[in-house]
């Protein structure tokens, strides 16, 4: 039996997925969806298209409100997984000014409301500069951190404290692209295990203010990039009609 696919991407290029060698596809994730139903639904239909079991595992968490970038490997590129995980990663998104949420995005209602009067666009621009480099950063509450053994946001969600320690980051690029008070647009490339959450929270402290994730899309992963990955639906459907 014939173990290999040639799908087509966008802009006319060819994703190969052969079961046998293994293969890397770029997937840009929808919003909503955690990167393990992502993992799951390609899984279910590359079964269904080889009538066998297939290993398929994702290269980096991405957050269920968060887009973009999610590598999928495939068969025996799984066992890469690893390696793909420690590249340095690159977001853009946009933060509110002014206001908190327990999750640090839109997981959550706002707890928490602070003065805004202040903040200026120098203000902004400057304060990026504290965040260059290596530094510690502790993961929110509401993330897939294991302690214990255990995911922290199942403990967070039923509003029991909870533990984390810092972790060493470093990010060498926080640029900001957009200021339209509250909201503030950023693109920030960064180290492995860097929580964007927790930059903004961070962010928003530094300011004098608060302030939470109001959205979030990975655009690259060590050389990979979003604009050659394919929409999951597209992906899922040419699957099944080859």
């Amino acid at each position: 039996m014939n173990l290999s696919l040639q799908l087509q991407a966008q802009a006319g290029r060819l994703m190969p997925i052969d079961i046998e060698k293994g293969a890397v596809l770029l997937v840009n994730k929808p919003y909503e969806w955690t990167s393990f139903d992502v993992v799951k639904k390609i899984r279910n239909a590359l079964q269904r298209k080889f009538n066998r079991k297939i290993k398929v595992g994702h290269a980096g968490t991405l957050d269920p409100l968060a887009t973009g970038l999610l590598l999928i490997c495939v068969g025996k590129a799984t066992k890469a997984i690893e390696s793909f995980t420690n590249l340095d990663k690159e977001y853009t998104g946009t933060m509110h000014l002014g206001a908190t949420t327990p999750s640090f995005d839109l997981e959550t209602p706002v707890d928490k409301n602070f003065p805004v009067e202040h903040i200026t666009p120098e203000l902004v621009r400057e304060t990026t500069k504290k965040f260059l480099g290596e530094s510690k950063q502790s993961p929110p509450v509401f993330s897939a951190v294991k302690v214990d053994g255990k995911p922290v946001y199942k403990k967070a969600r039923k509003g029991h404290h909870v533990e984390i320690k810092p972790r060493n980051i470093s990010i060498d690029l926080f640029e900001i692209t957009d200021i339209q008070l509250p909201l503030v647009k950023f693109r920030v490339r960064c180290s492995k295990g860097t929580y964007i959450r927790s930059l903004v929270h961070d962010f928003g402290k530094a300011l004098g203010s608060g302030a939470y994730l109001h959205d979030l899309c990975r655009i690259k992963i060590g050389e990979f990039s979003i604009e050659k990955a394919i929409e999951l639906n597209e992906l899922i459907q040419q699957i099944s009609e080859r």
